[in-house]
């Protein structure tokens, strides 16, 4: 059987709930990791998580939903998961969001979309932050550039995991 290689896993993160402007960002920041033949992974439920799905979706590419709850009744995922994993861990699973991914774009979001921003940075994984929050510890802004657009989000996401591999 040939060698495989790994496929970049990435992240994105983000409210449950958004506005429609919000979800048009996540779709297309979906879309493009697909595009780029990366796997999309989120929390698995709606928002953010379903807009970006659904976008990696329409062009047949591959998304991973990591999940609160036990089962698809105790936490049902959403309609665009092609690989829903049940984990029973409630929020601990932003933990299991972090070190599955290479890279996290975290788009808007609350204390949950904080928690998995900080997670990363602890974890040295690269994060790009899209209308998300703004971080300044003791006078050092951690290193997460902001991206304007989906294209941009993307695109900082994979040059990083590129950046990373090399080190």
């Amino acid at each position: 059987m040939p060698a495989r290689t790994h496929r970049i896993v990435i992240g994105v993160m983000g409210p449950a709930a958004c506005d429609p402007q919000t979800a048009q960002m996540a779709r297309a920041i979906g879309r493009g990791i697909a595009e780029r033949g990366g796997v999309l992974l989120c929390g698995g439920r709606g928002g953010v998580m379903e807009a970006a799905a659904a976008g990696a979706r329409e062009i047949a590419g591959l998304t991973i939903g990591i999940l609160p709850g036990t089962s698809a009744r105790e936490s049902p995922p959403n309609p665009f998961i092609d690989i829903a994993l049940f984990t029973g861990l409630g929020e601990a699973r932003n933990w299991l969001n972090v070190c599955a991914s290479d890279a996290v774009i975290a788009i808007g979001g609350g204390f949950g979309t904080l928690s998995e921003i900080a997670l990363a940075l602890k974890a040295q994984k690269p994060v790009v932050l899209v209308g998300s929050w703004h971080f300044e510890i003791e006078g050092v802004v951690p290193n997460a550039p902001r991206a304007s657009s989906a294209a941009e989000a993307v695109g900082l996401a994979f040059a990083a995991v590129g950046e990373a591999a090399k080190r």
